[in-house]
């Protein structure tokens, strides 16, 4: 989930782990956990979907390089042109390395290509990761 900063520039808020689907390389999307989460996060962030809302999903690829799989291309294109109201997401694939961290991120719209999207860490963010990969 994120807030939104200006048109195209996003800060990512919160996000979240299922921990009774999927594994270390498998991905399943969780229905039901992640309505849930959006709900909490919405009830948080005072339902103003304008400045916060869903903006993608996230996992890791903990064997391989951080890019979308044919599956992971698949799975969002769906997203954005099935029958909900999802315009746009964002997919973030992560890789952790010894103090740092590998990813990519790619924006799929209805009836566009997906394209790369480029992803700025603030010195917070290269301090948390940088103290993960010590622990």
């Amino acid at each position: 989930m994120a807030e939104q900063l200006a048109p195209g520039r996003f800060s990512l808020v919160d996000f979240t782990v299922d921990a009774e689907k999927g594994g270390a390389a498998h991905f399943v999307r969780s229905v039901d956990h992640h309505r849930e989460a959006l709900a909490a996060f919405f009830d948080q962030t005072g339902a103003n979907f304008t400045r916060f809302n869903y903006l993608g999903e996230w996992h890791s690829h903990p064997n391989h390089p951080p890019v979308p799989s044919t599956e992971d291309l698949r799975s969002m294109q769906a997203l954005v042109d099935g029958e909900r109201d999802i315009p746009f997401a964002l997919l973030l694939i992560v890789r952790a390395s010894w103090r740092r961290l590998l990813l990519s991120a790619t924006l799929f719209q209805q009836g566009a290509a997906p394209a790369p999207v480029v992803v700025e860490m603030d010195s917070l963010e290269e301090q948390e990761i940088a103290r993960l990969g010590r622990s």
